[in-house]
C-alpha cells in the first residue's frame, strides 16, 4: 500500500459510524410489515427477475448443466414473453467459456467467482491466476471473496490491498466483493468491511457466498446499504449491492426491494446497481407472477430445477 493509500484507509476507518442494532431491527420490522399488491406487485416481480444472478456453484457442475441454466436464463416462461431475462449467470471460472458461448446472442452477463471461492484461503498468486483465468475466458463480472481471517485479525490494510489488486486485474469487468457476513462478528464489522471494500474499488458489495448461514439477513443488508448511501452522499458515486444466500422466495425478494427504495431511492432499482444471488428464487418469482395473472398457482413441476 502506498503512503497516500494508507492515509486514505486510516481516514476511512476513523469515520466508520457505529451501528445501532436495535434501531436496525426496528427499521427492518417496519419495512417487512408492508406488502405489494396488484399491478405494483407484478412490476416488482418482473423487476426482481431482471436482477437475478442465476447461480450454479457446485463441484458437480458440468458443461451440460451450465448450458441448461443459460437456456433457462433466456427463456424464463414460454407463456409470458413480456418477462425480462435474468441479469447474469454466475459460475466457476472453468465454466465461463461455456456460459459465454451459450449466451452469445443475449445481453445476459457472465459472472465468475474467484480468489479461491468460497473460503478465500489461498496465496494471492493463486487468487490472481483464478481471476485472470475468468477474465481471459470472457467474464463480464468478477465475484471475489475477501480474506476473512485477515479482516477478523484486524489486518485491514491487507484486505484493502487485496481488493484493490483484484480490481486492477478486472479491466472493464465489474468487481463484486463478497464479505461472507455469516462469519463476521457484528453489524459494526459489516459496516467496516463495506467501507473498506468501497474505498478499495468495489463496484458492488455482496453479502455472502451462499455456502454459510446466516447470509443476507435484513439487518446486514440495511447496514451495507447505509454504507453505499453515505459514500454516495459524500462523492456522488453509485455502488451496487448484491444480497446472496437464503433469498429463495418472492416475498423476501420484494421486501429487499422495498428496503432499497427506502434507503437508496429508485435509481438503484435496476440490475445495473442491484442483484440477487440465487439459484431457486427465479422459480418462486415465476410461480407468484403466474398466480397474479391467473389467480392460480402452477405446480413446481412446470419449472425446471436448474
Amino acid at each position: 500500500m502506498q503512503p497516500n493509500q494508507h492515509l486514505k484507509l486510516q481516514e476511512i476507518l476513523a469515520q466508520v459510524p457505529p451501528i445501532d442494532q436495535i434501531g436496525s431491527l426496528e427499521r427492518v420490522a417496519k419495512i417487512q410489515s408492508r406488502s405489494l399488491k396488484g399491478p405494483t406487485k407484478l412490476h416488482g416481480l418482473r423487476m426482481a427477475l431482471s436482477m437475478i444472478d442465476l447461480t450454479t456453484l457446485e463441484g458437480k457442475d458440468t458443461p451440460a448443466k451450465v448450458r441448461q441454466l443459460c437456456y433457462k436464463a433466456q427463456h424464463l416462461h414460454v407463456t409470458s414473453p413480456e418477462l425480462p431475462t435474468v441479469a447474469a449467470i454466475c459460475v466457476y471460472p472453468t465454466m465461463v467459456g461455456i456460459a459465454k458461448k451459450a449466451l452469445e446472442n443475449s445481453k445476459i452477463k457472465v459472472a465468475a467467482v474467484s480468489t479461491a471461492f468460497p473460503s478465500g484461503q489461498a496465496p494471492f498468486e493463486v487468487k490472481k491466476i483464478d481471476t485472470l483465468y475468468a477474465i481471459e475466458n470472457g467474464a463480464d463480472e468478477i465475484d471475489m471473496v475477501i480474506s476473512r481471517g485477515h479482516f477478523l485479525a484486524g489486518e485491514y490494510s491487507y484486505v484493502f490491498d487485496e481488493i484493490a489488486a483484484i480490481k486492477a486485474l478486472c479491466g472493464t469487468a465489474r468487481l463484486k466483493v463478497i464479505f461472507e457476513t455469516g462469519e463476521l462478528d457484528s453489524l459494526d464489522q459489516v459496516r467496516r468491511i463495506s467501507d473498506i471494500a468501497i474505498a478499495a474499488g468495489a463496484d458492488f458489495i455482496k453479502t455472502s457466498t451462499g455456502k454459510i448461514q446466516p447470509a443476507a439477513t435484513f439487518p446486514v443488508v440495511l447496514t451495507m446499504l447505509g454504507a453505499i448511501k453515505d459514500h454516495h452522499d459524500r462523492t456522488g458515486q453509485m455502488i451496487g449491492m448484491k444480497p446472496a444466500g437464503g433469498i429463495s422466495s418472492a416475498k423476501i425478494a420484494l421486501q429487499h426491494l422495498l428496503i432499497v427504495k427506502e434507503v437508496l431511492g429508485e435509481a438503484w432499482l435496476t440490475n445495473e446497481w442491484y442483484r440477487f444471488g440465487a439459484s431457486s428464487l427465479a422459480n418462486d418469482l415465476l410461480m407468484q407472477y403466474q398466480k397474479q395473472l391467473t389467480g392460480k398457482y402452477q405446480s413446481a413441476s412446470y419449472f425446471s430445477i436448474d
